[in-house]
């Protein structure tokens, strides 16, 4: 059997907000391979949450996405009354399937002991909270995560042991301020323009150099 990489097909995506006149999206395609790691890249905030809502089925759009996995976004809500729960009560809530050793051995790469489950979630700090949410997604078969700010409020000890563990994950769009987490661990940036929604291998770094020789290039052609 020949095994054929998964891929993302978004096809002639248009999408507008009813209040505003502005388009967000108006017929863009592309295709992402669901083992990739990209970084998501774009001035227009709005832009990306949009992007991933719209991958989520959050609202409608114009246009076809097809794919063969599931969508799951970091960092999943969390209703006031379940922060006062035992944080394994969560992790059934987030997923019913759960294996709970896929979950110890996600946690062991991001270096907590797995007795944290049995804690109080409100008990946990920002890191400990930050790192059960993407353990419990990790474990999850056949899903590609979107990674919304994973690195906020985490000191800097913590932001290293995501950064070492998402460098060993495939399968993800990741969106970060951060710009030396983001060039550690992606493999593809996916850009959003003012017209269209461009792919390009590589980091951050190597797509901002590109980008500076293109702009550069431009306005020498502008001159002449």
């Amino acid at each position: 059997e020949v095994y054929i990489m998964s891929q993302i097909n978004v096809y002639d995506l248009t999408f507008y907000y009813e209040d505003s006149y502005d388009t967000i999206f108006e017929q863009v395609s592309f295709q992402i391979d669901t083992d990739w790691k990209l970084g998501f890249i774009g001035r227009n905030g709005r832009g990306k949450t949009t992007f991933l809502n719209l991958l989520m089925g959050n609202y409608e759009y114009r246009g076809k996405i097809t794919s063969s996995v599931t969508f799951d976004y970091f960092p999943f809500p969390i209703k006031d009354d379940e922060k006062d729960k035992n944080t394994i009560e969560l992790v059934e809530r987030i997923d019913s399937n759960y294996e709970l050793w896929k979950i110890c051995r996600e946690l062991s790469l991001l270096q907590v002991d797995s007795e944290i489950l049995y804690r109080t979630f409100s008990t946990l700090s920002n890191g400990e909270q930050t790192k059960v949410m993407l353990a419990v997604l990790f474990a999850k078969d056949n899903n590609f995560m979107l990674i919304d700010e994973p690195t906020n409020h985490l000191d800097t000890s913590s932001r290293g042991i995501l950064k070492e563990y998402l460098k060993g994950k495939r399968g993800f769009i990741l969106v970060s301020h951060d710009k030396w987490f983001l060039d550690s661990c992606i493999d593809h940036v996916l850009v959003i323009n003012k017209t269209n929604i461009q792919i390009e291998q590589g980091n951050f770094s190597s797509w901002f150099e590109n980008k500076k020789s293109q702009d550069q290039f431009e306005l020498a052609e502008n001159e002449r």
